[in-house]
């Protein structure tokens, strides 16, 4: 789950990107899977600190012999350190939510982020919004309450984490639209990681803990791979293709979180919640058709 900002290329492949961007969310979703699997053995902090340190590592690996020093060289440096608070702000609180709500319906409440973006963007942007895509912010809402509906197995306060998560992820959309302006996204991406990589590795020494078995060791550094390579297909299908026509198909991740969590957790959602997940997609449809207008 990212939205690094795309890069200025040829847009005339539109089936590639189309791919590429549907491969980008499977990673995403096997990412959560792996880290709602994991997080059940071992501290939050660990998990995630592992997920940022072989990310930062392979993207180091991939962008230093080819970018050198000014990989770092930002002209906003307090608004990457934000980005990267908020992201870190979407790991923990996601990460911490899925050890409680399945994956699937929590993968669609962070789905608000965009719909939260439109909303923000009129106070911090000054943007014009239509009554249209207030609507579908309104609409989306209304989806989440039909997953956590008063009497439904997700009516606990654990839902309220996931839904920070949204807002966090919302700012960090927000700020990665604003440093899209004058920073590369190979610099913001890279200074996000190694931020985040530091902050965790202050924290992790109070939550140590040895793997405990040789795959759950491959599962931890499957979690930085699938992270990573998300973000590089992801940049790369915004080269084929424009980003409003590659938006709807970001919304598979809704789609694959479903499946890996009936595959490796057992669950389904239920009828009404199924009913909210497709209201939240079509709302975040809605938007981004009426962007893309």
């Amino acid at each position: 789950m990212s939205s690094p900002s795309p890069v200025p290329q040829r847009i005339d492949q539109p089936l590639k990107g189309i791919v590429l961007v549907c491969l980008a969310t499977f990673l995403f979703s096997s990412h959560d899977a792996i880290s709602k699997y994991l997080s059940a053995f071992y501290p939050i902090v660990m998990v995630v600190w592992v997920r940022y340190l072989v990310h930062t590592l392979l993207m180091a690996g991939f962008l230093l012999p080819r970018e050198g020093g000014r990989v770092l060289r930002t002209k906003r440096p307090l608004l990457q350190v934000v980005r990267a608070l908020c992201l870190i702000g979407v790991s923990l609180l996601f990460t911490t939510g899925l050890r409680y709500i399945p994956l699937a319906e929590a993968t669609s409440v962070i789905f608000l982020a965009p719909l939260l973006v439109t909303a923000l963007s009129v106070p911090l942007l000054r943007e014009r919004v239509s009554r249209g895509q207030w609507a579908a912010v309104l609409v989306g809402f209304g989806g989440v309450l039909l997953i956590v509906r008063p009497g439904g197995a997700l009516f606990t306060p654990a839902i309220l984490l996931p839904l920070a998560a949204a807002v966090c992820f919302a700012f960090y959309q927000l700020a990665t639209r604003i440093l899209s302006r004058s920073d590369s996204a190979a610099t913001s991406n890279f200074i996000t990681g190694l931020t985040n990589t530091l902050i965790m590795s202050a924290l992790v020494p109070f939550f140590w803990h040895l793997p405990d078995t040789l795959e759950h060791s491959l599962l931890m550094l499957a979690l930085g791979i699938c992270g990573m390579g998300g973000h590089m297909l992801l940049t790369q299908a915004f080269r084929h293709a424009s980003p409003p026509l590659l938006a709807p198909f970001g919304y598979g991740q809704i789609v694959f979180a479903g499946l890996l969590g009936l595959f490796m957790f057992n669950h389904a959602p239920d009828q009404v919640g199924l009913l909210g997940i497709a209201i939240i997609v079509g709302s975040g449809l809605f938007m981004a058709y009426a962007q893309r207008r």
